[in-house]
């Protein structure tokens, strides 16, 4: 009987492990594909969550880098009241992070690039 009762924790707890970052995700971010990210781009605060390194070697057109492991100094620099477009280099990873951050500091929409900038079909800027 203990046994079983291990057996339906450890289960629930892998379960877990997978659905958990995929709900947070979604409560804090919406996931977006390509062309509703480049509709919304007019309007919106567009942020490149990679390192300076990788900003520099290329980035989406208009972009600002606040990398994902700084966002919390950077904070101030967003306004409250535009939406923020984030992306990485491939499926948000680290965007989850930083969607949770941003909401907590009170900016009400916040958007992910689904499929990231390698596959961004887009105007692209390198800076090297």
């Amino acid at each position: 009987m203990v046994i079983i009762i291990i057996d339906i924790i450890l289960v629930l707890v892998i379960i877990g492990m997978f659905v958990y970052p995929r709900w947070n995700l979604r409560r804090n971010a919406k996931l977006v594909e390509e062309a509703e990210f480049a509709r919304l781009m007019p309007t919106s605060q567009l942020i490149d969550i990679r390192e300076a390194k990788d900003f520099r070697i290329k980035h989406i057109l208009g972009a600002r880098n606040l990398p994902a492991g700084q966002i919390d100094q950077s904070l101030n620099a967003l306004s409250k009241h535009k939406p923020v477009l984030i992306y990485e280099n491939g499926r948000p990873v680290g965007g989850a992070k930083v969607a949770k951050k941003l909401k907590k500091a009170g900016i009400p929409e916040v958007y992910i690039l689904k499929s990231g900038l390698n596959s961004w079909n887009g105007k692209t800027k390198s800076c090297i």
